[in-house]
């Protein structure tokens, strides 16, 4: 048999085994994909920026505080004035589901009624039967809709913004994504004493089982409500548009994002403000403020405005504690599979090439 004739098979296996060695390179490293549409998937979403933080006016305007900072992001405002909550306050009492007196602020209702009026008409009450739902529509609503989330928290005593968040996988293509941290503010940063502080800095990272420890189900004393014992927010939901761009996904190169200076410094420090218990200074910007309150120092008894009425129930015990310091960070790629799968390709293709030299050595001796 001619030499070349009885090589061209080897050959040929050799190829094969290296062109599919490529595709398998090739699908584990495949890009991502992303919502056609929407800002490209990195591992997480954060829309708070400076500027759009304000303090509550009055103890009973945290709802107020909130609708007036989810306008400042939607609409890229800085508007941080009294006459601007009081409207909100105003407009949302008018429109409470239930008759609750002034005292106890805003309902989950006139409160939907003023992110719907004020912000975005896509704005809906949500009631969900536990935690994980709720956080689960609201990371994946804000995903869709680019706007932040309110929540309730405290059992209703309290409301803050959802502003964002980080997950395993893109909320707004698989329903197979787990969320790993969020970014919340809380309009009492500026507000409150400095020995009874609740609210942390504007843009604190919580990781989910801390935000389990705020984010607590409905109760309000004076009368039963409607979503007694459920986990309320109010949320961007998700259009038919919406649903469609995500529908469509679009192929992205795979990338680990760069963190603006804010973000990062505001990353950096999580873990300190989360172990500190500390107040805003006088005379300082609540955003340029630092230190965190604990939970267990609750709202100031008698003083603090309700999302929807005093509850009675005093808020969480547990501190949150910071993320372990050696926890991977979900946004880079992992390049171990693809490591061991080129070093396995190599192996394979020098074998076969070592078995056919020997081969047509013992065929055609020297």
């Amino acid at each position: 048999m001619d030499r070349g004739a009885r090589s061209r098979p080897l050959a040929r296996l050799v190829i094969a085994i290296a062109v599919a060695a490529g595709g398998l390179v090739s699908l584990v490293g495949a890009p991502a994909a992303t919502a056609a549409g929407l800002p490209r998937w990195t591992g997480g979403v954060n829309l708070y920026r400076a500027g759009v933080f304000t303090t509550q006016q009055t103890w009973l305007w945290c709802t107020a505080a909130d609708v007036q900072i989810i306008r400042n992001i939607a609409d890229h405002r800085r508007d941080h004035s009294r006459a601007g909550q009081q409207r909100y306050f105003d407009y949302m009492r008018r429109h409470n589901r239930y008759a609750i007196p002034v005292s106890d602020g805003v309902d989950p209702a006139g409160w939907t009624a003023g992110l719907r009026h004020y912000v975005d008409p896509r704005y809906r009450l949500v009631s969900s039967g536990s935690f994980k739902a709720a956080l689960r529509s609201a990371v994946r609503n804000l995903r869709l809709s680019g706007l932040p989330v309110g929540i309730t928290v405290s059992h209703g005593n309290h409301a803050w913004v959802l502003t964002g968040f980080t997950a395993t996988a893109d909320p707004a293509v698989t329903s197979h994504f787990t969320v790993t941290s969020v970014r919340v503010v809380g309009p009492l940063w500026g507000l409150q004493s400095r020995s009874y502080g609740y609210d942390m800095r504007p843009d604190t990272r919580l990781t989910r089982g801390q935000l389990r420890g705020f984010f607590t189900p409905w109760h309000y004393a004076g009368v039963r409500m409607a979503w007694e014992g459920d986990w309320v927010s109010v949320q961007p939901q998700a259009t038919a548009s919406d649903r469609a761009r995500a529908a469509t996904p679009t192929p992205i190169a795979r990338t680990t994002q760069s963190p603006d200076a804010s973000t990062a410094a505001s990353a950096d420090s999580a873990a300190t403000d989360l172990a500190t218990i500390a107040a805003p200074g006088n005379g300082t910007s609540p955003e340029a403020t630092t230190g965190v309150p604990t939970p267990a120092a609750s709202l100031d008894p008698g003083a603090l405005a309700v999302a929807a009425g005093a509850s009675g129930t005093p808020a969480p015990s547990t501190r949150p504690r910071p993320p372990p310091s050696d926890a991977r960070d979900p946004q880079a790629p992992d390049f171990d599979a693809e490591m061991a799968l080129l070093v396995s390709v190599i192996v394979i293709v020098g074998s076969v090439g070592f078995w056919a030299g020997r081969r047509r050595g013992r065929t055609h001796p020297g």
